[in-house]
Formats: structure tokens, C-alpha cells, sequence
């Protein structure tokens, strides 16, 4: 599979996202989104890393999500999981494939451990947004952040793993493309997660 092929794919996985379960279904499919809305997720991810990948992975959901900054972080880290679950699929279907050197086969049993670290981590993180609770905010939204951090972790590991010249190929030029997308997900859920925090002091 070419570069470009797996970019297309990875950009496929983001817009066939479901609604994100931090939402009601009521208010995921029975409003539509309005202008205000549109624009409160066009401004706050201006001021993500990946202002552009942001947008378009969350302005789908701009009616569930409002003008929340709570739901807006908890949609993106809804929308990361999701994407981290599908490449950890792909990542197995690509392991069982022939003809993997060893030194690849290494990196990819590596890569899929740590996605699956990650899985766990976005999981804990949204079950935490979900369940914030005034009292207790500031120890909550820490572990919100540890959570989603340490995935972001993972991720540039899984990536790193794939690094040097003996792992040239096409192999790696996959892997590290999805591993991109994903970890640029995983970022900019953060930084929405940071802003939201920000707001309680």
C-alpha cells in the first residue's frame, strides 16, 4: 500500500466516525448544527496544533456539541479512541501479513502493545469527562490529562519504533502514517481538554 494510500484511508476512518458517546443521542441526532456552533469548533480548534485535522474530525458533531467546551473535549477524545481501535485492527490484519522482516515483526508486536495501552487510556479519560464531578474537578480533569497524555505517549513510542534506515519500506510508510494521524488526534484532544480546564482555574 502506497503512502498516499494509507493517508486516504486514515482521512476515510475520520469521517465515518459514528456520534460520539459523550453526547445524548437526543441532542446527536435530533438538532442540527447552526453557525455558532460551526464557529465556536472552527475557533477552539484554531488554537490546537492540528487546527485543520481538529475541524474536520469534529465539525460533523457540531450539534451534539454546541457551544460546550466540555463536550467539544469529550467528542474529540470519543473521535481518538475510535480511530486509535481502528488502527489497532489494521495494525493486526498488517502483522499477519507475509513476508514482514524481523525487525519489523518486532516493531509492529511493540507498536500493537502500546496501542492497546493507548485504547485503555482514551477509554479511562472519557469515562472520567463523563463522570466530572464539580468537588472533586481538579483531581478529575488531572487524571483526564495524565490519561491522554500518556496515550500520546504511546503513540510517538509506536512511531519512534518504526525510525532508522533498515526500516525503510512500505511497511513502515503505512504504519507511521496512521500512527500520525492518530497521535495528532490524541493532541489535539488534549489541547481541548487543557482549554476546558483552564476555564475552572
Amino acid at each position: 500500500m502506497a503512502a498516499s494510500e494509507a493517508k486516504n484511508f486514515a482521512t476515510i476512518l475520520l469521517f465515518s466516525l459514528a456520534i460520539a458517546s459523550c453526547t445524548s443521542p437526543s441532542s446527536a441526532l435530533g438538532d442540527l448544527p447552526n453557525e455558532n456552533s460551526t464557529d465556536f469548533i472552527r475557533t477552539s480548534c484554531s488554537k490546537t496544533t492540528y487546527p485543520k485535522l481538529c475541524f474536520s474530525s469534529l465539525s460533523s458533531h457540531a450539534a451534539a456539541i454546541q457551544m460546550s467546551p466540555k463536550l467539544l473535549a469529550c467528542t474529540a477524545l470519543d473521535v481518538t479512541l475510535k480511530n486509535a481501535r481502528s488502527v489497532s485492527v489494521l495494525m493486526v490484519n498488517l502483522s499477519r501479513s507475509q513476508g514482514l522482516k524481523p525487525r519489523e515483526a518486532a516493531a509492529m508486536q511493540d507498536c500493537m502493545e502500546l496501542l492497546g495501552d493507548a485504547v485503555d487510556e482514551l477509554r479511562r479519560s472519557i469515562a472520567e469527562m463523563k463522570d466530572l464531578k464539580e468537588r472533586d474537578f481538579k483531581l478529575m480533569i488531572s487524571d483526564v490529562q495524565t490519561w491522554a497524555s500518556a496515550a500520546l505517549t504511546d503513540e510517538d513510542t509506536c512511531s519512534d519504533g518504526f525510525a532508522g534506515k533498515e526500516m525503510d519500506g512500505k511497511v513502515k510508510t503505512v504504519v507511521r502514517a496512521w500512527i500520525v494521524t492518530l497521535s495528532h488526534l490524541t493532541s489535539n484532544a488534549l489541547a481541548l481538554i487543557n482549554a476546558y480546564a483552564s476555564l475552572h482555574g
